[in-house]
């Protein structure tokens, strides 16, 4: 996988993008200030790309993130121009720096469609009806005051924010539960709502800088464009079985080859008959632990799934003289590898777990796989398809011949 893929590069991307925000605001600040009617309109052009470009990649709930940013934006550009002592603007400016992380939080009860369906259609409800309850707030708030709960419990630290202090602490935490979930499990939609609540915690800390929104909004939009984009360009290119680079990435690389490189073409030998006999779910398993290894070959080797259990691997610069001791390391590798038989059902659910159980796991509950490989490079022909036949044709020999071999 990518840099551009990984959690720590989502993670620090909306954090570095903000600092660097921050060091130039008063350059920032006169160029808005310059252009103010475009930079005003800038959030709301950049969320609508951003719903068509979820529309046509499938990415509803990333959507629907850009519409609970689009209403957060558009209530401060109409609510909160004015000073916080002016009338209900204290109590507006608390509610939505309370309920625009809601908002997005709820994105997480609708499955993953296309935007335009009903899913949509339930999720600008509770947007409406979290912004009616906010208005019935305010209007509370308006006729019998608040200035006893503000003063004692929404206090206020200037030296920090204008905004108060326990709401900080609120948006924090939630910035930072977020923060864990992109480095276990760095879901698209948790790296958008993770950015989402990185723009407006910074907004609302720092709401006094001029013009502080309409800044760090266009971000916002522009991370979840960028969110929708890099997303879809991994479910094109990345297998999502294995999360190694598909049969399209390989297309892609093999266009743009130099004079000297070699391919290997390996199977999972009897794949099916394993598949038969310990089932489909078993064989998924097999194929990710099979890649997990796979990636782990020496050489500077790129390795990329070529569909069902057959795998390519890649040496740049190198004659298969130069690759073949690394894959006969592989293929030992793997063919020396005990895989542990559980049933799904009593895994363990955590790794510590897994790895007790691993050391005290019966030997009859291990199997062992082997894998073919053939290889052929660019010494005899630069054409990479024919690279490609030659190292499958090797690959066929392999098998023939008695498998768990590496042909040249």
């Amino acid at each position: 996988m990518s840099f551009i893929h990984s959690n720590l590069f989502r993670l620090i991307l909306p954090l570095i993008l903000t600092v660097i925000i921050f060091i130039g605001l008063n350059n920032i600040t006169l160029l808005v200030q310059a252009n103010i009617t475009l930079a005003s309109q800038m959030p709301y052009f950049l969320f609508a790309i951003c719903i068509l470009l979820c529309q046509s990649f499938n990415q509803g709930r990333m959507g629907m993130v850009a519409v609970a940013m689009a209403v957060a934006y558009w209530v401060i550009q109409t609510r909160l121009q004015s000073s916080l002592s002016t009338g209900t603007t204290k109590i507006e400016f608390l509610l939505l720096a309370f309920t625009f992380p809601t908002a997005c939080i709820s994105v997480y009860l609708f499955p993953e469609k296309r935007f335009f369906t009903m899913s949509s259609v339930l999720y600008v409800s509770i947007v409406a009806i979290l912004f009616g309850w906010g208005a019935i707030t305010v209007e509370y708030v308006n006729n019998n005051g608040i200035n006893d709960t503000w003063q004692n419990i929404l206090f206020i630290i200037p030296e920090v924010s204008l905004l108060p202090f326990i709401i900080i602490l609120y948006s924090l935490l939630l910035v930072f539960l977020f923060a864990i979930l992109i480095l276990r499990n760095n879901r698209p939609i948790d790296v958008a709502v993770y950015s989402s609540l990185c723009i407006s915690t910074f907004t609302f800390v720092f709401f006094q800088y001029p013009f502080i929104s309409s800044i760090l909004f266009s971000l916002g939009g522009i991370l979840l464009a960028v969110g929708v984009i890099t997303t879809s360009h991994e479910l094109a290119y990345v297998d999502q079985l294995t999360n190694i680079p598909g049969r399209r990435a390989l297309d892609t690389e093999l266009k743009h080859l130099g004079k000297k490189y070699t391919l290997a073409m390996l199977d999972v030998d009897h794949f099916k008959k394993f598949n038969d006999t310990y089932g489909h779910d078993t064989g998924d398993d097999v194929l990710k632990l099979v890649a997990s290894l796979l990636n782990e070959t020496n050489g500077n080797a790129k390795v990329y799934r070529y569909g069902g259990e057959e795998f390519t691997i890649l040496f740049k610069n190198k004659y298969q003289d130069q690759a073949i001791d690394y894959l006969e390391e592989l293929r030992e590798k793997i063919a020396e590898y005990d895989i542990i038989l559980r049933n799904r059902s009593d895994r363990p659910k955590n790794d510590k777990t897994g790895e007790k159980k691993r050391g005290h796991s019966e030997r009859s509950n291990s199997v062992r796989v082997t894998i073919s490989i053939g290889v052929a490079d660019s010494s005899e022909s630069r054409n990479t398809q024919h690279v490609l036949k030659a190292a499958d044709e090797a690959l066929y020999r392999a098998k023939k011949s008695g498998r768990n071999k590496v042909s040249v």
